[in-house]
């Protein structure tokens, strides 16, 4: 049991420095007005990452295309591995580090939001995404463990949790993601 308490206890710590920092708090409102602004001209607001951040990214891109708290009207919002014949595709007939910088390429419009879940911060292909966003004129968000990896310096947004513990970051995007799901939400449909 007390295994147990300890990762727990560990999972609370991180949060708790989250909730101490101004300068991370201060970056999730600027992705909560860059998400509503974008969601507001009609742009999209597109996910990726790798294994579990995959898994998260398609999680809270179904939270604004789907629902969060309210019953409302959809949101433009996706997944881009969620496509299983595209990505494997792409990464058979030119590499995985570019199956989602391409699909940015095709479909990425000027004022869209890519935000990009990746615990180091290195994942090659959502840095390449990135840098394909940001030539499309896109706003970028990162979802990052405690340096921000490679990705940090491509990032208009860094919400990079303080710890190097891939499960407690992930539990930390989850939460900084519903956070921001909430109040985009209460933003554009207030009651």
């Amino acid at each position: 049991m007390s295994i147990i308490k300890e990762i727990i206890t560990r999972s609370i710590e991180v949060k708790q420095k989250i909730a101490e920092d101004e300068h991370l708090l201060l970056q999730i409102q600027v992705a909560v007005e860059v998400v509503t602004a974008a969601f507001r001209k009609g742009n999209k607001v597109l996910f990726c990452g790798n294994g579990g951040s995959a898994a998260d990214a398609q999680h809270l891109a179904a939270e604004f295309s789907g629902r969060f708290y309210k019953d409302r009207r959809a949101l433009p919002s996706e997944a881009l591995h969620c496509n299983t014949s595209y990505l494997t595709a792409v990464a058979n007939d030119y590499s995985y580090d570019a199956v989602y910088s391409r699909i940015i390429e095709g479909t990425g419009n000027a004022g869209d939001v890519l935000l990009g879940l990746s615990t180091s911060g290195n994942s090659a292909n959502v840095v390449k995404a990135f840098e394909a966003a940001k030539n499309k004129e896109m706003v970028t968000i990162g979802f990052t463990g405690a340096t921000g990896g490679t990705m940090k310096a491509w990032c208009d947004v860094l919400l990079n949790v303080p710890s190097t513990d891939t499960p407690r970051i992930q539990e930390s995007h989850i939460l900084m993601g519903h956070i921001i799901c909430q109040l985009v939400e209460e933003n554009l449909f207030p009651a």
